[in-house]
């Protein structure tokens, strides 16, 4: 076989083989035959290269002007030696003057193949990087190659990835050889190729093992609407069905609850809960807070808050085990939410009536100021905290100086009737403590009496048997 053909047979085995485009392949064996012609011959020579793909022809030559006298032998030719070439050739044509491969030389073909070596190498890690950039978001599974310095080098087949211990699941252990499903969250160049990054600690790998185990997910029929996640401890997911036949918690959940199970088990025991998502904050919020009960729920808008109102005896439940469970649910539903229990609630509601006590009660403002605020509309404790210095100042005759007296007398004020109205309770539990424990102490009374005398009777009716 001819050594040109069998050159272009074997890059376009390897053009093959390696998926990387054969045209490329052969452009590049183009530039590199020109190199090293140009090593061998001269950098002045003209040298082109020639490729029929078809026939499997590859021809290397050299373009020399025909001149009657010779000055610069690596681009000029005699025009005599020209006519032994070509016949037709006349004085100032172009002439190829054919370079068998074999005259290239040990170092130069070796020089030309390193070239196309490296080519081939730049244009596969080029394709894997392509690659693997349109699966950001995917899912995919390899074995462990090895383990450095906590990090996991996964190997996925056609490239190396690494799962770094910051996208790991706290106390989770892999060993070499292990199979990992992880998240693609990021592709990065490296000087040993593409590197896809990998993630089992993103919350999107928990909404992406959903849509795997659920059907409704990935046909469209069920929507994940918000994920918040602490990998390895617990998280929370909001569905919504956009089928009203279709119950949204239920198709996550599974029979017997087998499709989410599936997921626990790969998260190494992650606590998931499902909730039903909503357009409405507050029925949104209360249900992210399950599994506690909530008594009453208030929004503010402006500032994305949800005061929620749980039982006494379920406040603990509905903030979690370090705060958990709340924490998780604000990050569900992107709302700050302020938790208190009933009596928290009925301690604000009655503070926030004491701040509307009238101004006439507030020391240490004059009653010519306090004429000009009620002017103001400003008339109440309340309203007076509601406005700002900026605000209190643009009232006139209040400068900066009176405007922070004005607030802070009415801090005063409201800080002295929340102090009574905490020193009342605290009475009235102590009276509420004193009376249960009269009560008791009665209670224990009558059961001695009633104890002693039934032994009494006892006593007497043995006398009367002997």
């Amino acid at each position: 076989m001819d050594m040109s053909l069998e050159v272009i047979h074997a890059l376009k085995s390897i053009a093959r083989s390696k998926e990387v485009d054969e045209e490329l392949i052969l452009e590049t064996l183009r530039v590199a035959l020109v190199s090293a012609a140009k090593k061998k011959f001269g950098a002045e020579c003209r040298v082109d290269v020639a490729i029929d793909e078809e026939a499997g022809k590859l021809e290397v030559f050299c373009l020399k002007t025909a001149v009657e006298k010779v000055e610069d032998p690596a681009v000029e030719i005699s025009l005599e030696e020209a006519r032994r070439i070509d016949p037709e050739a006349k004085l100032g044509d172009d002439v190829k003057i054919v370079i068998p491969i074999e005259a290239f030389g040990r170092n130069a073909i070796q020089a030309a193949k390193q070239i196309v070596v490296q080519r081939v190498r730049e244009a596969e890690r080029e394709r894997i990087y392509q690659e693997y950039q349109k699966r950001i978001g995917e899912i995919v599974m390899g074995s462990v190659q090895q383990i450095d310095r906590g990090n996991i080098i996964v190997n996925l087949g056609r490239a190396e990835a690494i799962l770094p211990s910051r996208e790991q699941i706290p106390r989770e252990q892999f060993r070499q050889g292990n199979t990992v499903k992880a998240y693609i969250v990021d592709v990065n160049k490296s000087s040993k190729g593409p590197q896809v990054v990998l993630s089992r600690a993103h919350r999107d790998f928990l909404a992406k093992l959903f849509e795997l185990e659920v059907p409704e997910i990935k046909d469209g029929t069920v929507e994940i609407k918000a994920v918040a996640r602490e990998p390895g401890a617990r998280s929370k997911i909001a569905v919504h069905s956009h089928d009203d036949k279709i119950d949204a918690v239920g198709a996550c959940v599974g029979m017997k609850g087998s499709r989410v199970q599936t997921i626990v088990r790969e998260l190494g025991g992650e606590r998931i809960d499902i909730v039903l998502w909503s357009d409405d904050p507050i029925t949104f919020v209360t249900r992210a807070l399950s599994p506690a009960k909530v008594i009453h729920a208030e929004l503010d808008p402006d500032d994305r808050k949800v005061t929620v109102v749980v039982a006494d005896d379920q406040l603990s439940l509905a903030i979690g085990k370090g705060g958990q469970n709340a924490r998780l649910a604000a990050k569900l539903t992107n709302y700050k939410i302020d938790l208190i229990n009933e009596s928290q609630y009925a301690e604000r509601l009655e503070f926030q009536k004491m701040a509307r006590v009238s101004i006439d009660e507030v020391e240490g403002v004059s009653e010519k100021i306090k004429e000009r605020l009620r002017a103001a509309g400003i008339d109440t404790v309340d309203a007076i905290l509601k406005t700002d210095i900026g605000g209190l100042q643009e009232i006139d005759g209040i400068g900066e100086k009176t405007a922070e007296k004005i607030i802070e007398a009415a801090n005063a004020k409201l800080e002295t009737l929340k102090e009574a109205y905490r020193t009342a309770k605290a009475a009235k539990s102590q009276e509420v403590l004193a009376e249960r424990d009269e009560s008791e102490l009665r209670d224990e009374g009558e059961e001695s009496e009633a104890r002693e005398k039934e032994s009494s009777e006892v006593d007497a009716a043995d006398d009367q048997a002997k």
